[in-house]
């Protein structure tokens, strides 16, 4: 049977006066104007694939393909959502689900890991930023829709998935067989690196992630005095919006944060902090790389136009783009790139990412062994020093372990903590050539 071109025809213009919502309209004049010709030649490849193809489809199938293709062919992140695939979108917004804890995208027609989550299965097997996936269970994926890789890399907790990986700089591909777990994603973690150092790291923006940085920061503030305060967004695939606004806020008293631009004029927003610095004005460090993306870079950006923090690490994915959910039907949605982002400055972080101000690219790092070196210390009949000297002999050795221990095992930390230590010094001589009575920073 013949599928009439009539209701193809009449089934476009209904989708298009439908979707002119007050979030989806388009101007009358592009309703008003149905390129009749290209709708035609769609009901005529439709109709071929109906009565031809060498196995039958049925209808809602071959329709939904054609919704997929159409998406597939704007942008990475434009994608059509079944009942399954919404509510893995809502699992990741809350912080649980079940799978391999991996942010994947599309770059050049291949599935490429846009960077592991903390403490899954995935981060234990070292997977990468920039890592190629070829294979699951060794079929090819080249071809594969995002949803299609993404459900065959979901299922139930303990079961077992084979990942062919291509890595960068490796001359063949290899395999790593991950065991599938509940993914919790643990958003914020804070610790002290030394005494007046903080160190917030956050995984990835869920709905409760700028709260549980302010609790973070307090209870760090309860403890000691905050000298300096690392970010640490590496890693971090983005997430809800409004977290990475309210995380940028905590740092900046009032004033803007990001504001997005597209066709519609509802795509237009701009998002300011509230008033008040949480850390008094404290020096920050945000640390970044090529896994850090969307709500990442708007945090990165901000702060970076703002002077509010220096920027380190290596340039970010550039995930610049709005993604809007629009519902078809109670089971079936549209993820559809809207709107652009742009920081304070009116930077573009589309396809560019936000570049660090310091580049420290991440590397091993072994420190030089002085092991045999002689000091005043080791000649014999040295004199001595007093036991306040002593003292401060012992926390800067208790430093240089710290250090030490650093810069093996995470080298653009080291740094990022090198360079906020140098931040107070300087501060700390300014005051004190001021007249000011400013405490002893070891």
């Amino acid at each position: 049977m013949r599928l009439p071109l009539n209701s193809i025809l009449l089934a476009a213009t209904a989708a298009l006066t439908l979707s002119a919502t007050p979030l989806q309209a388009a101007t009358e004049e592009a309703q008003g104007k149905l390129p009749l010709d290209e709708l035609r030649t769609f009901a005529d490849v439709y109709n071929q694939i109906r009565i031809g193809y060498v196995e039958e489809i049925d209808d809602s199938t071959l329709l939904e393909y054609a919704i997929q293709g159409m998406l597939m062919g704007l942008d990475p992140h434009s994608v059509y959502m079944n009942k399954d695939d919404f509510s893995a979108l809502q699992e990741g917004t809350s912080g649980e689900f079940s799978g391999l804890g991996l942010e994947v995208g599309i770059q050049d027609g291949y599935i490429t890991i846009i960077s592991p989550i903390d403490g899954s299965p995935a981060a234990a097997a070292n997977l990468q930023s920039g890592d190629v996936i070829l294979k699951l269970d060794n079929a090819p994926v080249q071809g594969m829709t995002l949803n299609e890789a993404i459900e065959l890399m979901r299922g139930p907790k303990g079961s077992e998935i084979e990942l062919t990986i291509g890595r960068a700089g490796e001359s063949q591909p290899f395999s790593v067989t991950l065991v599938r777990d509940t993914i919790k994603v643990a958003s914020v973690r804070g610790r002290w690196l030394e005494p007046g150092y903080g160190y917030i790291r956050i995984a990835q923006f869920q709905l409760d992630t700028g709260e549980d940085v302010e609790k973070a920061l307090d209870k760090l503030l309860k403890e000691g005095k905050l000298k300096g305060l690392i970010l640490d967004l590496r890693n971090n695939p983005g997430g809800v919006l409004s977290a990475s606004v309210n995380v940028a806020g905590l740092f900046l008293n009032g004033g803007p944060v990001v504001y997005t631009e597209g066709r519609l004029p509802n795509s237009d927003m701009h998002f300011n902090a509230q008033p008040g610095d949480i850390t008094d004005g404290a020096p920050i460090v945000v640390l970044i790389n090529a896994g850090s993306a969307s709500a990442s870079e708007i945090v990165a950006g901000a702060l970076q136009d703002r002077g509010r923090a220096v920027v380190m690490g290596s340039t970010s994915f550039g995930k610049g783009s709005v993604q809007t959910i629009l519902p078809l039907s109670e089971s079936r949605a549209i993820k559809l790139t809207t709107a652009r982002y742009f920081t304070p400055n009116g930077r573009s972080i589309q396809a560019e990412g936000i570049v660090p101000d310091i580049l420290v690219e991440r590397a091993q790092v072994t420190a030089y062994d002085n092991a045999g070196q002689i000091t005043e210390a080791d000649l014999s009949g040295h004199l001595g020093n007093s036991s306040a000297e002593s003292d401060a002999k012992k926390t800067r050795a208790s430093s240089a372990r710290i250090a030490a221990e650093l810069l093996a095992s995470d080298n653009q930390l080291y740094e990022a903590l090198a360079l906020l230590k140098g931040i107070n010094i300087l501060g700390l001589r300014d005051r004190r050539a001021a007249g000011e009575a400013t405490p002893t920073v070891q």
